[in-house]
């Protein structure tokens, strides 16, 4: 099912992150959808299957980290890329790294015109859907 514009997925437990991440990316023309932790966002992943998923590390319930596993592991959302944040100092190894489908880290405090320009090369960089 193709979509008139890219559909992201923004999962943070901060609302003010949520906020100005979701606004920054629909004023650029982006279809924006959001969640809270990472059980919430797991859910909006399998039913809405996003191009693109920004993701916090540290959630409640379910940590990005872990989120994106199991959406790596499913097989209708296995290819979809995400963005992760993490608070400064904090890093994820390689095998972590190689357990999901994050493409790329960024620290925290960002600003928005980092995550849209992050966003920008990672919708364009990746491959056309394919059909089911």
């Amino acid at each position: 099912m193709e979509r008139a514009k890219p559909l992201i997925l923004v999962v943070d437990d901060e609302a003010h992150i949520l906020h100005v991440v979701s606004l920054k990316l629909r004023n650029a023309g982006y279809e924006v959808i959001t969640a809270q932790n990472g059980e919430e966002g797991l859910e909006h992943a399998t039913q809405q299957r996003p191009d693109l998923i920004i993701t916090d590390y540290q959630m409640p319930i379910m940590t990005g980290l872990e989120m994106c596993q199991r959406i790596k592991n499913q097989p209708a959302t296995s290819q979809t890329p995400a963005l992760m944040l993490t608070a400064r100092g904090f890093s994820l190894d390689n095998e972590e790294l190689a357990t999901t489908n994050i493409s790329d880290v960024l620290s925290k405090p960002f600003s928005p015109r980092e995550v849209l320009g992050r966003v920008q090369e990672m919708i364009e960089s990746k491959p056309s859907a394919q059909t089911d």
